[in-house]
């Protein structure tokens, strides 16, 4: 069973860090562009961040540029989301995901930012920013 397993997320003061992580099991990520979203209450998903399967190419929603990081660990079947310099307006459910990339090393190059792309999501973690 393919499932993904977030965790990390909590309540933390303005200004402060939180590592998110999201763990993969039944498959392996190695051949998937992964990525993050995240929901509040009242609002849409929106896409936070995303790394393609090779190459390491990422991208970053305007928001939450220079204070979060994408990363991922393919040994460890893991993916990660550092966030610093939280802000209130970050407050949401975070949502890893993973879309299957192929063979193809063009298409693997290729981050996503798109709900559409990704096939495969966790359960969500919450982050609650507030004083």
């Amino acid at each position: 069973q393919l499932q993904l397993v977030e965790s990390g997320g909590g309540l933390v003061q303005p200004g402060g860090s939180l590592r998110l992580s999201c763990a993969a099991s039944g498959f392996t990520l190695d051949y998937y562009a992964i990525a993050w979203f995240r929901q509040a209450p009242g609002k849409e998903r929106e896409e936070v961040s995303c790394i393609s399967s090779i190459g390491g190419n990422t991208n970053y929603a305007d928001s939450v540029k220079g204070r979060f990081t994408i990363s991922r660990d393919n040994a460890k079947n893991t993916m990660y989301l550092q966030m610093n310099s939280l802000k209130p307006e970050d407050s949401a459910i975070y949502y890893c995901a993973a879309a299957y990339r192929g063979l193809d090393s063009y298409a693997r190059s290729l981050c996503l930012m798109t709900t559409r792309n990704y096939a495969y999501w966790g359960q969500g973690t919450q982050v609650t920013v507030s004083s």
